[in-house]
């Protein structure tokens, strides 16, 4: 589609953009963006108003959703016109009015189809070529909603098979030897697909190296086995054979009809080919996005960002390191993300960012930042160390073989970034800072303000042409006395894009003015504190309150709720007043969160409000202001987890909670409360730390304690940890019983599901203690914990007593969830110990209490057992119903661990109905997920499980192999009621293997262990 700017090309496969005769076309903010592409997914056809509701916001949709989304649609029509595009209503809906060539995911369609009809490889080849260099990244990149992402994983499904076809068609034109690395490569990243598997092995057969290639066929084949029992398909094993057998149709010679290595059938393929990397269930590394979304206004800079890009694809040993230096302000950060982006196909590992803040009050230290890095490569929360030396070590062993580019954002200095730094060779870094730190080894590039040309280009890009071509000297001006600083001409050029009927001079003199009156500061600083200080003194008065409030947040990152706290206003007010400041740039939209927009200040404009907060506001209100958003934080966090209904302690920490959003702005954030918290996660650990700072230790813990259900749910084991133990010692440091004991009863928790039982013990028995004066409520959680773990030991007898007083205090204190988990703990002891018909019983009346009482987890958890109890008895199909039931309840609670305790069992039943291929990989999934959670008592249980399945396959050398795994984790769990079980599946391993000795030893000691 071409305009007066030039021909308009529509890019969705990477960040969202436009270009115009090869320049970037403003396309306004990230909402902005998200509708724009919804539209061009169906470009040419209508769009309803409802369906693109329901694609940028999902069921969420905010308050003024519609007028917001119309005015949208207003904003992209006039900026699309003067480039020839006409979005249209009709009775359809809306409907941009140009060709599927223009968007590059419709091209990208095209041209494949195009390639699997070609007539020749050559012509195929090309095809595929052009086709995949469409992608610049993952498609709608930065774009963070649920319709969006489930597109991007169908996308990313699509390029994943275009890479496979374009293999097939290189493999058949004898292009083999310059694949091999690339391919390898993949088979790595996708261990367990067989055409990928397929292709990498024919083509280091081709090469000469047969021995390699049976060697990787040998490893699938037990990586297949052990982690799915199951065998290569039949094209892989064909294949074996062929090598096998010096197949001379095997040769280097192009020939179309022998070189093609064919996708497995469907009844034979282990995974789907619907995405790159996801999660340890497929078998697949995970591949971390963090970088932020490109800019779409990125003006100048191309010769710095191609000397980046040089300087970090250059030969040399070990990881590169690129610093970034200049004055506030300058862009680093913006330059960063772009070098990024364009780097990211040469990393196909990965990219890693954090923002350091090493520039405010409170920068990010370098354990917090490893723990997200962790978490980002796959590493659940129950197993990310506690130690920073050993997070470190784990972060290298991960990045060591991998090419991953890691962006460091904002350092204060070399000690910030060091143990951030990647260890593998392939990874590169680049690092951001105000600072030259001399001390650290790597590759520098210094930035420096805009020149005069560039400065111009930018106000511009913002204005128009028209507004500066006619006043050439005022333009010049602005851009001048902003010393040439991005951000100071960023802010200028905002206030004059708001206020288009105002001359480029009133702005010029204005800042001339103003810089005047700053010239006593430091001189990197005076050009941006001139445009602020202009912006803001022309801001009305509730704005400025607003911008000073911004500045008592804990980070730079925030949602619209915190700021309605701060200010004492409803959702939609906020709301309002950041808009005002989003549309003048003193707020920048962040990132698109499930739960709504999350905004962001750039750190010279937090630096800037603070100033303007001590300088204009009492203390007296910034101390209202921050408690009121610990209020808002609490009450948001405790109704979040108790919509959840996860947890059992039964105690309400709203009491706390001096200030509250409305009902209806309540139930707007929480329509999903594990969304919300996941986006809401580090803001809210962040309000917890400073209001500890400020010694409010009741609230503090409160909110720390709230936050034990979202933790739980998320497996965010390490944040849990941190905090409440931090929140612990300042309640026993300000004699806050009430808060301690609490805190011991959710840390006992943590430990439990940890398998830390020495520690879980002590942090219920010091609940008790605690709490010995208080009421029912307090004590009636402690108990049952306590009972939970003496349980798990094997220690009946004190378990029942326990569990038994647990019941009777929470019949006291009316806590339903607290008396159902008594009444189960005491029903599995029932099944433990052959009484299969009372646990029944118990089973049952806990599915009863939890339907009545809408207890979900205590559904699920009733239902699971009942389960266990069906399978005691033989009664395999209602174990698992009951099992599959179980599974469904947790899985739509967004509580994958709870789900995966059903989902092992089942897979053992299905195996036990026959149903081996289907029960084995159930195992398989649920083994992995439990060694993403660190849970080892569920590792075990499902060892014990596929020992038990390969037995029932014939294969006792793997069932050993499995039981052997399982006894040693019981083993040091010290639970000896399953510890014997396993002795007798490893006993009948042995058996079945022919070793006898072996056998009676083994089952002597299962013997042993049940007479203690």
């Amino acid at each position: 589609m071409k305009g007066e700017h030039g021909m308009l090309e529509f890019r969705l496969l990477g960040t969202v953009e436009a270009r115009a005769g090869g320049r970037p076309v403003a396309l306004g903010h990230a909402r902005q963006q998200c509708v724009l592409a919804a539209l061009l997914i169906d470009v040419g056809r209508p769009v309803p108003a409802d369906r693109l509701l329901h694609r940028v916001w999902d069921d969420r949709v905010p308050h003024r959703a519609r007028d917001t989304l119309y005015a949208y649609l207003s904003r992209l029509r006039r900026g699309l016109e003067p480039h020839g595009v006409r979005l249209v209503r009709r009775s359809g809906g809306y409907t941009l009015d140009l060709g599927e060539a223009t968007v590059d995911l419709h091209r990208f369609r095209d041209l494949s189809d195009r390639a699997r009809r070609a007539a020749a490889d050559e012509q195929a080849e090309a095809l595929w070529r052009e086709a995949l260099g469409l992608w610049r990244d993952s498609a709608f990149a930065g774009v963070d909603t649920p319709w969006f992402n489930a597109q991007r994983q169908l996308l990313d499904g699509e390029r994943l098979a275009a890479q496979l076809e374009l293999v097939d068609v290189r493999l058949r034109l004898g292009q083999h030897d310059r694949m091999v690395s690339e391919l390898v490569a993949r088979a790595e990243a996708h261990s367990l697909n067989e055409r990928v598997i397929g292709q990498m092995v024919l083509a280091l057969c081709r090469c000469g190296r047969q021995a390699e290639a049976l060697e990787e066929y040998e490893r699938a084949r037990r990586r297949l086995a052990d982690e799915l029992g199951v065998n290569p398909g039949a094209a892989l094993r064909q294949l074996y054979g062929r090598i096998l057998a010096g197949d001379p149709d095997l040769s280097g010679d192009p020939d179309p009809a022998t070189a093609r290595v064919d996708a497995p059938s469907a009844d034979e393929k282990t995974e789907n080919d619907s995405g790159t990397a996801v999660n340890p269930v497929t078998g697949r590394q995970l591949v971390p996005r963090l970088l932020p979304a490109d800019l779409s206004l990125f003006v100048g800079r191309d010769a710095e960002v191609d000397e980046a890009c040089r300087l970090l694809g250059a030969d040399g040993p070990g990881p590169l390191t690129l610093l970034v230096t200049g004055p506030a302000g300058v862009g680093k950060t913006a330059f960063a993300v772009r070098t990024g982006h364009r780097l990211a196909s040469r990393f196909p590992d990965g990219q890693l960012h954090a923002d350091l803040r090493g520039f405010g009050d409170e920068p990010t230290d370098p354990f917090t930042v490893l723990g997200a890095f962790l978490r980002a490569l796959g590493v659940r929360g129950g197993t990310v160390p506690t130690e920073l030396t050993e997070r470190i070590h784990l972060y290298r062993s991960l990045l060591a073989q991998r090419q991953v580019l890691v962006v460091l954002d904002n350092a204060a200095g070399s000690q910030q970034v060091r143990d951030l730094l990647p260890s593998g060779a392939r990874c590169a870094a680049v690092v951001t800072s105000r600072t030259t730190m001399a001390e650290l080894g790597c590759r520098r590039l210094p930035l420096d303000v805009l020149d005069s040309a560039t400065g111009l280009a930018l106000l511009r890009e913002m204005l128009g042409p028209d507004r500066t071509d006619a006043e050439p000297d005022s333009a010049r001006s602005i851009v001048e006395t902003c010393g040439g600083l991005p951000l100071a001409v960023w802010v200028a050029g905002a206030r004059l894009a708001a206020r288009a009927h105002w001359p480029l001079a009133h702005v010029a003199r204005a800042l001339a003015d103003e810089e005047r009156k700053l010239d006593e500061l430091a001189v990197g600083h005076i050009a941006v504190r001139a445009s602020l200080e202009l912006t803001y003194q022309q801001m009305a008065a509730p704005t400025q309150h607003a911008l000073r409030m911004l500045a008592l947040l804990p980070g730079p990152a925030f949602a619209s709720w915190a700021l309605a706290a701060l200010l004492d206003v409803n959702l939609s007010e906020a709301e309002a007043v950041l808009d005002d400041l989003v549309e003048v740039h003193l707020v920048q939209i962040g990132s698109l969160g499930a739960t709504g927009i999350r905004y962001q200040l750039h750190d010279l404009i937090r630096l800037f409000s603070r100033e303007r907060a001590d300088r204009d506001a009492h203390h007296q209100d910034h101390t209202a202001a921050l408690t009121r958003l610990l209020g808002a934080s609490l009450h948001l966090a405790d109704l979040a987890a108790d919509t959840l209904s996860v947890d059992f302690q039964g105690i309400s920490q709203t009491e706390l909670a001096t200030w509250q959003l409305s009902p209806t702005d309540t139930n707007h954030l929480l329509a999903d409360p594990l969304a919300w918290f996941t986006d809401e996660r580090q803001f809210l650990i962040d309000v917890a730390e400073q209001a500890l700072d400020r010694t409010e230790a009741a609230p503090a813990a409160g909110l720390a304690t709230a936050l034990t259900t979202l933790f739980q749910v998320g497996g965010h084991f390490d944040d849990w940890e941190r905090l409440q133990n931090r929140a612990l010692k300042a309640a026993l440091s300000s004699g806050d019983r009430h808060s301690a004991a609490k805190l011991h009863r959710c840390l006992g928790e943590l430990t439990t599901i940890l398998d830390r039982y020495p520690e879980a013990l002590n942090h219920f028995e010091q609940a008790l203690l605690l709490a010995e004066e208080q009421g029912p409520a307090y004590r009636a959680g402690a108990t049952a914990g306590l009972a939970y773990v003496h349980r798990l030991l094997g220690q009946y007898s004190t378990a029942v007593l326990h569990f038994e007083k647990a019941a009777k205090l929470a019949r006291q204190a009316g806590n339903v969830n607290c008396l159902v988990y008594a009444t189960n703990g005491l029903g599995v002891i029932d099944l433990e110990q052959g009484r299969v018909e009372a646990a029944v019983e118990r089973f049952t009346e806990c599915l009863r209490s939890s339907r009545a009482a809408g207890y979900r987890p205590g559904e699920a958890q009733a239902l699971r057992c009942l389960g266990q109890s069906h399978r005691a008895l033989g009664a395999y199909p209602a174990a698992a119903d009951a099992y599959r039931q179980a599974v469904a309840i947790s899985a739509d609670l967004g509580d994958r661990l709870t789900a995966t305790h059903a989902a092992c069992w089942l897979g053992d039943v299905l195996v036990r109905q026959g149903e081996h291929h289907e029960g084995r990989r159930l195992l398989a999934q649920s083994l992995w997920t439990y060694r993403e959670f660190g849970n080892l008592w569920g590792e075990a249980a499902t060892l014990y499980a596929l020992a038990e399945a390969q037995l029932a396959a014939g294969r006792p050398a793997l069932a050993r192999k499995r039981a052997e795994a399982a006894v040693r984790l019981w083993r040091q769990i010290g639970s000896h009621t399953w510890l014997a079980l396993a002795l007798d599946t490893l006993a009948t391993a042995h058996t079945q293997a022919g070793d006898h000795p072996a056998a009676t030893r083994t089952r002597d000691e299962a013997a042993e262990l049940r007479k203690t």
